[in-house]
């Protein structure tokens, strides 16, 4: 006790400039210094707080850009969200939210920072803007949009990167993606099985995710013997304002007669809800619908909205696993995630 003492006392007498000197006055290593420093979960909390307090105590920070080039790492995570240039669609999506909160989250716990942007404003050349300029140590590339060839460039240049989104046979990159086409499934099934005969699809399958929820509707209707009908097949953008447009423009034009509605986001189903409520179409008795996503808005709209639920939580963290892992240069897989049908008063009559 008195020499660790004697070593504090003798140290506060110098100017702390290195993470050696923390790492003495601690009596650790120099690489726990910096991981408690960090605040990285690796270091138990009683050291992490020690290390800390002495730093605080003697004015210490450490230079950033100094560490970087000493470790040639980062310790920064960018996330790409995919946009086409066309939507509306922006971070605002509740959906995205909750993806992105529970990523940021897991990212703080293993001492990294997000870099988040969009296609709308990144560049094309990935590998060298993130990787080549030393940005960040890995990505995380939220969608696929319309089989963006970027992804596959990525690939080609064996970077530390994973995507959410639908894996591929011939694709040879890591993805971490939801059940979509089971979840059209078990959405169109649930309408057929509410006495829904002619059911709208509302969603762009130029998307690789909304086009797993489309073969999934096909499956439904195909093992009930419905006949496909083209028209029934609504291009619409991940927005709700697009939502109630289209389905405005449909059921005002020459159409065949709808009881039943399967959009491929809770936010597409809120904006259609929006205009059969003005029209004073009743729900579900006329126009059953259900979503896809269950934010947290699907259950306090009224009606509550029928939605089928992907896991964010459980998204957000093997998204984050799964690429620290690759920079670690440990092998990685894609993993295929549980849908969920949670039924509520939009497709449930009273």
């Amino acid at each position: 006790m008195f020499a660790e003492y004697a070593i504090i006392s003798v140290m506060k007498e110098k100017t702390i400039k290195t993470l050696a000197d923390i790492a003495k006055m601690a009596n650790v290593s120099q690489s726990t210094v910096s991981r408690a420093l960090r605040n990285n979960p690796l270091v138990s909390q009683k050291t992490r707080d020690f290390v800390q307090q002495l730093a605080q105590e003697h004015n210490f920070s450490v230079n950033a850009t100094a560490s970087k080039l000493r470790t040639q790492k980062t310790h920064t995570i960018a996330v790409i969200v995919m946009f086409d240039q066309n939507t509306e669609q922006s971070i605002s999506d509740p959906f995205l939210m909750k993806l992105l909160g529970t990523i940021a989250d897991e990212l703080t716990k293993f001492g990294y920072d997000m870099l988040l942007t969009t296609t709308k404003t990144a560049t094309g050349d990935w590998n060298n803007y993130y990787f080549e300029s030393r940005r960040a140590d890995g990505l995380i590339i939220v969608g696929q949009g319309e089989h963006d060839p970027r992804i596959e460039a990525l690939a080609s240049n064996n970077v530390p990167f994973v995507v959410w989104g639908t894996e591929f046979a011939n694709k040879n990159y890591t993805t971490i993606g939801s059940d979509n086409r089971k979840g059209g499934y078990l959405a169109v099934k649930h309408l057929i099985d509410k006495g829904c005969k002619n059911i709208a699809f509302m969603g762009d399958i130029e998307h690789n995710e909304l086009e797993q929820r489309w073969l999934g509707y096909q499956d439904a209707c195909e093992e009930a013997g419905l006949a496909l009908e083209p028209t029934l097949r609504l291009k619409t953008d991940l927005t709700s304002n697009d939502g109630y447009q289209q389905i405005k423009n449909y059921l005002e034009g020459k159409h065949p007669k709808i009881d039943g509605i399967f959009a491929v986001s809770d936010t597409i189903a809120l904006g259609v809800m929006k205009y059969l409520h003005e029209q004073k179409v009743a729900i579900p008795e006329e126009i059953a619908i259900i979503g896809f996503d269950d934010i947290a808005m699907s259950a306090f709209s009224s009606p509550s909205l029928t939605t089928v639920r992907q896991n964010t939580t459980t998204a957000g963290e093997l998204l984050v696993s799964k690429v620290l892992k690759k920079i670690e240069n440990k092998p990685i897989e894609s993993k295929l995630l549980e849908v969920e049908l949670i039924i509520r008063q939009s497709s449930e009559q009273a």
